[in-house]
């Protein structure tokens, strides 16, 4: 089987190499963290001074970095590869981005696929992401192997790179918007008085149940486990990338500008590296309440 390159080894790559090397793909990896480079080579991937060694090496480069200026710099450093031939952005970097990199890429006879997953990273280790691809038909035919392997629902939204940055960047706007409205929401039933599993169970038998009252409030937060696996961090990039896309189309943005507004609080007041479903601390502190109860209902919903 030919090697796959690998460049981006935080939370969510580092869980999408791990899930490629157990379906049996050899990787070729690199990361600026020596202890993330580490356990890759420790589940067996070879591990590479560079991402051009990677792109010396690899046909098919994955891509899954933390911010637009990482990934237009490994672009950069991957496009005189000897060996690669198409690049796979897996991270929410935005439309913009992602046609700006296939035109660099595209006048070096490499295709771009872009292919951003949602399901975090518990659902890279278990394969059943969710994936939106984008790209020419041969592109995404010479990575389907792999994206198969990482994906347990796929989504062709065309042959243009980009489209999938879109359709990625509307899911996560939603999401963030539905999380911020369910902390406050729930943390406001509970200092009324109302048992939290009990309050997020009648939630989901009705019409506000959406992807954190499903998923991330009964799996990290009403046990206090905030063990989701993201940093709360990252979606303040995707919020501004959505505004940014909205405002170039005319639009106003409001409901993602208000998400970004709690997000934005919740980053100032606990740090961009807690994890995602610690968003609710800030709510709890300003009410003098904790949301807490050990659920009696399986998580029902995938990561978002």
């Amino acid at each position: 089987m030919q090697i796959t390159g690998f460049i981006g080894l935080g939370h969510m790559g580092g869980a999408l190499a791990q899930r490629l090397l157990a379906a049996g793909f050899p990787l070729a990896v690199h990361d600026l963290s020596p202890a993330a480079c580490a356990r890759a080579a420790e589940a067996g991937a070879t591990v590479c001074a560079s991402a051009r060694d990677v792109a010396d090496r690899a046909a098919a480069v994955f891509l899954c970095l933390p911010s637009v200026s990482a990934a237009q710099a490994v672009a950069r450093d991957v496009m005189g590869g000897r060996a690669v031939r198409v690049v796979v952005e897996t991270s929410t970097v935005g439309p913009a981005c992602v046609r700006e990199m296939a035109e660099l890429l595209s006048a070096r006879g490499i295709g771009v696929v872009d292919a951003p997953v949602s399901g975090g990273p518990q659902g890279a280790v278990a394969g059943t992401l969710s994936l939106m691809h984008a790209g020419a038909a041969d592109h995404v035919a010479a990575v389907d192997a792999q994206l198969q392997a990482l994906a347990g629902k796929r989504f062709d939204v065309g042959v243009q790179p980009g489209l999938a940055q879109v359709c990625k960047l509307v899911n996560n706007a939603i999401s963030a918007a539905a999380m911020v409205a369910s902390c406050e929401g729930v943390v406001l039933g509970v200092q009324a008085g109302l048992d939290a599993g009990t309050l997020v169970s009648a939630i989901n038998a009705g019409s506000g149940r959406n992807a954190a009252t499903l998923d991330k409030f009964p799996t990290s937060i009403l046990p206090g486990t905030f063990d989701y696996g993201g940093p709360l961090g990252l979606m303040l990039k995707d919020l501004a990338l959505f505004i940014d896309e909205a405002r170039a189309r005319g639009l106003t943005a409001a409901m993602a500008q208000a998400a970004l507004a709690g997000w934005s609080q919740a980053v100032e007041r606990i740090g961009p590296d807690a994890d995602y479903s610690e968003l609710i601390r800030p709510y709890e502190d300003d009410a003098g309440v904790q949301v807490r109860s050990l659920p009696s209902f399986p998580s029902q919903a995938p990561h978002a």
